[in-house]
């Protein structure tokens, strides 16, 4: 069993920049990847960032450039460097590590990210 959880979420001005942290406990040797995942309200659920065990890392468009994921293993820690914020970025964060089946997907608690003037 594996437990996620985030924080770092807040209100930030547009322009403005937060980093998010993913802490793993529990079994971390089942985790191959983290993904950080956003729900916008109204919108759907999207993928913004991953990064796998071997350092591989992707982003979104519309967060390439801006994003930063990483990685610190010796604290079974996953950040997500957020800058240059905008109001569209505004969403409820989640931290993701994948499963062989999708239902056993472990997630966190979420976190709140507000972009706004």
């Amino acid at each position: 069993q594996v437990q996620l959880v985030e924080s770092g979420g807040g209100l930030v001005q547009p322009g403005g920049s937060l980093r998010l942290s993913c802490v793993a406990s529990g079994n971390v040797n089942a985790i191959y990847a983290t993904g950080w995942y956003r729900q916008a309200p109204g919108k759907q659920r999207e993928l913004v960032a991953a990064i796998t065990n071997v350092g591989s890392t992707n982003y979104a468009g519309s967060v390439k450039g801006r994003f930063t994921i990483s990685r610190d293993n010796s604290k079974n820690t996953v950040y997500l460097q957020m800058n240059n914020l905008r109001p569209e970025d505004t969403a409820v964060y989640y931290c993701n590590a994948p499963q062989p089946d999708p239902s056993g997907d472990y997630w966190g608690q979420g976190t709140q990210v507000t972009v706004s003037s």
